[in-house]
């Protein structure tokens, strides 16, 4: 991908080079245009592919509450790591619907294990885009097994024209922005924090 990164660089440089000076400034504006909406924006900010997982994430204030239980939980290393990986990432809203204290308990050093078995049961080994994802469920006949990194399956089913993921305590979260490409996987916002 970078050498085709650096080949459409390449032309796009000959383009500007040999077109009049009045499409300059509309080539350019095109072509940073095409460089920060490459991915949606997520809690306000820009989602850069070439950033990893965590660099992103701390860029966006939708998810200060799942950065900080990444860093309570130690899971920092790891998902800044090769991976790749696809992480469900709940919004602030959805920890504020888990019931009152639930997130001041959890980021306890005494409820490291607990948390960080909650955190790994939002992460899937790979980079599944929504489309794949999308086209794992119709394989399935309308429902997809998901294993997670802590080993707990998430079924995948459409709803609408959305994903809705199923926990395995039965509670459902919807997929709000999908396919936040990563360097190291890809990132799809969700509604609802998932339980094991």
């Amino acid at each position: 991908m970078k050498l085709s990164s650096a080949l459409v660089g390449a032309a796009a440089i000959a383009v500007l080079a040999a077109a009049p000076a009045s499409a300059h400034k509309t080539m350019h504006r095109h072509a940073a245009m095409h460089a920060t909406n490459h991915n949606p924006m997520v809690g306000g900010a820009a989602m850069l592919p070439t950033r990893n997982i965590v660099e992103n994430a701390v860029n966006s204030r939708d998810h200060t509450t799942l950065v900080a239980a990444v860093q309570a939980a130690g899971l920092v290393d790891t998902l800044s790591g090769p991976g790749p990986f696809t992480v469900f990432a709940p919004t602030n809203a959805a920890f504020n619907r888990l019931p009152a204290g639930t997130v001041a308990t959890l980021v306890k050093p005494e409820n490291k294990d607990t948390l960080t078995s909650i955190l790994t049961y939002h992460v899937v080994p790979g980079t599944i885009t929504g489309a794949q994802i999308a086209a794992m469920i119709r394989a399935g006949h309308g429902r997809a097994m998901l294993t997670t990194v802590n080993g707990e399956k998430l079924t995948a089913s459409m709803h609408g024209s959305g994903i809705m993921l199923t926990d395995a305590k039965g509670g459902m979260a919807m997929v709000t922005i999908a396919n936040v490409m990563q360097s190291n996987g890809v990132i799809h916002v969700i509604d609802h924090v998932l339980m094991p």
